[in-house]
């Protein structure tokens, strides 16, 4: 089969609409949103209404429109350019629909993914897997659930939860039976509301402000037993259990991805203008080798980091199973690009680029987290190196 990198007619259609959602409705409100750490919700609903959250992705027989996830890759990248922080806003859902998709039952998924693609009404979702005692090692966890008559009762703290405390559903990882190891860890559909959660200290962040994080803390929350996805592990309809949250991660590393191309393609953009437009020494800034050369470096790393995530787009529409860990090589590569390529874009506007005028100083603070959440850079090697020496089995996207 040879090689095609062009897009369908659809795909440029939903990227130049994603990037028009982009310049127009994200660009002109990322400096407000960053400064006050508001939750953008008009934009957001702008952004639902277009199709262009993670909704639109879904299935048709749970209401989506069955876009393929390469497509979702390249509008992910677009919204990013817009702003890394209301991007995730408009994408954080994707975390929630993830949860329910790797661990829910069939009937589980049928009853709650068609609340997500309504595009008269807005439904938020987060995800709680990392605590405070808990990040990369998450099975580690020490939130319980406790069955309880019908149902289970859960107690524990969550961290770093993307919407944590708005989310109209949570996806939130337990422990059932310590003694279990990983067969004892379960996830759990929690609505906003329920009697028992509550929400904690909000955090204050360094970059993707727009986003909300916040710590999700359950005090004998009571959820109903239909409400554990994937239902009782000794079930004839039983989901895979400890192993979604796992699939949770390595279905969304891609987007994570893009999402960190898009920033990093931004700060490229912005710095060669720059290059071009500012002369020193009687010529401009790009004629000067020290400049022209991080340019260079910069274009090239975008292009490879590009090539690496439509790779995985590519497996995962084709069913594919990530065996070398090409999300994770994605992940891991585009997340470095990011912080070199805004770094070096601060660099190529000396002062300018430092002060909050010109907005690379925000691209560089956002570009930081993308080596940190969803498994950090290091846990992406240690994923990749298990998984080229043949010691980490074969996991399928999209179940």
């Amino acid at each position: 089969m040879p090689l095609d990198f062009s897009l369908t007619a659809e795909q440029e259609a939903i990227q130049q609409l994603a990037h028009e959602f982009a310049e127009k409705e994200i660009r002109p409100v990322a400096p407000y949103h960053d400064e006050t750490e508001e939750f953008p919700y008009e934009v957001v609903k702008k952004a639902h209404r277009l199709g262009l959250t993670p909704a639109a992705f879904l299935p048709e027989e749970y209401g989506g429109q069955n876009l393929d996830f390469l497509t979702e890759l390249i509008i992910n990248e677009e919204l990013h350019w817009g702003c890394a922080g209301i991007a995730v806003c408009i994408q954080s859902m994707a975390l929630a629909m993830a949860g329910i998709r790797a661990s829910g039952t069939e009937e589980q998924k049928k009853r709650w993914l068609p609340e997500f693609t309504n595009p008269d009404k807005l439904v938020i979702g987060g995800l709680g897997l990392t605590e405070p005692d808990s990040g990369s090692d998450a099975l580690a966890m020490k939130t319980r659930a406790t069955r309880v008559g019908d149902g289970y009762v859960l107690n524990g703290t969550k961290q770093f939860c993307t919407n944590g405390g708005i989310a109209d559903y949570h996806v939130i990882y337990a422990n059932t039976d310590p003694s279990k190891g990983p067969a004892g860890i379960a996830s759990f559909l929690v609505p906003k509301g329920v009697a028992g959660m509550r929400m904690g200290r909000k955090e204050k962040k360094l970059g993707v402000r727009a986003s909300h994080t916040a710590q999700v803390i359950f005090e004998d929350c009571h959820i109903p037993l239909d409400h554990r996805l994937g239902g009782e592990p000794d079930a004839e309809n039983a989901g895979p259990g400890a192993l979604g949250a796992l699939m949770t991660l390595e279905a969304t590393r891609p987007g994570v991805a893009a999402g960190a191309l898009g920033i990093a393609r931004a700060a490229y953009e912005f710095a060669l203008d720059y290059a071009q437009d500012r002369k020193q020494f009687g010529k401009p800034l790009w004629q000067h080798e020290a400049i022209g050369f991080k340019l260079a470096d910069m274009a090239m790393k975008i292009d490879a980091a590009r090539l690496l995530i439509w790779r995985a787009g590519w497996m995962a529409t084709q069913n594919q199973p990530f065996e070398r860990a090409e999300g994770s090589m994605a992940k891991c590569f585009a997340a470095d690009v990011a912080m070199d390529v805004t770094t070096d874009a601060i660099q190529v506007l000396g002062g300018y680029g430092y002060i909050k005028e010109y907005p690379v100083e925000k691209w560089f603070r956002d570009a930081k987290i993308y080596q940190i959440w969803e498994g950090t850079a290091e846990i992406q090697r240690l994923v990749i190196s298990r998984a080229i020496s043949g010691s980490r089995g074969t996991i399928r996207l999209r179940g």
